[in-house]
């Protein structure tokens, strides 16, 4: 019988990155459903986490996700530009936001129409993986998207007229991820119960293995 595991995801994660190359490698082993589902990143949902936190906090992060990143391999580099705006002397996110929402949309659009963890994995790679700088410009997410198996454009259609239903979608997603016993990204959810940061997908994994999941 296939299992079934919810990703809650984001694509200013550094962390939802770094987990998604051995997610993909589940489905891939394993007779395994991975249902996407994207939310949107802290500094959106919480536009004063950033001023709150410690201020040691993002020293950390961009120190942990490095060695995380050099430790299995993967290549990481803060995008450029950053998915959300934000000044970086103030730690203040405004509400005009040009790029997260498109993207969170695009991401839900396609788990609703095709391989949404293939969409997650090879958008994150353009963003994240310190190849290219300006990846909003020219046709990089083009090709991003169809080395995933979507059309950019017919994607962008689908959400260009329906902010507020893809919105809705947006926090429909975030209140599971809440329900799942967990607020932050990326969790796997199984069965309602969360698994939370990129360490944690061979927990999650372990748990499913006992309640029968198999190889393919």
């Amino acid at each position: 019988m296939t299992h079934s595991v919810d990703l809650f995801w984001s694509f200013r994660s550094p962390y939802s990155y770094l987990a998604t190359r051995r997610i993909v490698e589940l489905t891939r082993e394993y007779d395994l459903q991975v249902n996407v589902r994207p939310v949107y990143p802290i500094a959106i949902r919480t536009p004063q986490f950033f001023k709150d936190v410690h201020p040691l906090w993002i020293d950390y992060l961009l120190t942990d996700i490095q060695r995380v990143g050099d430790m299995n391999g993967i290549p990481i580099s803060w995008p450029r530009p950053d998915p959300v705006k934000m000044n970086r002397q103030t730690r203040e996110v405004p509400a005009e936001q040009p790029f997260i929402h498109r993207l969170t949309h695009l991401g839900i659009a396609a788990a609703e129409t095709g391989d949404g963890l293939a969409f997650l994995d090879n958008i994150s790679q353009l963003l994240w993986n310190g190849e290219v700088r300006g990846w909003h410009e020219g046709d990089h997410l083009d090709k991003a998207a169809a080395k995933a198996g979507f059309d950019l454009a017919h994607l962008d259609n689908l959400i260009e007229n329906d902010f507020d239903g893809y919105a809705a979608k947006v926090e429909e997603n975030q209140a599971a991820l809440e329900k799942s016993g967990h607020w932050g990204v990326p969790t796997l959810a199984y069965k309602n119960e969360a698994f939370f940061g990129q360490d944690r997908v061979e927990v999650c994994l372990w748990r499913m293995k006992q309640d029968g999941l198999v190889a393919r």
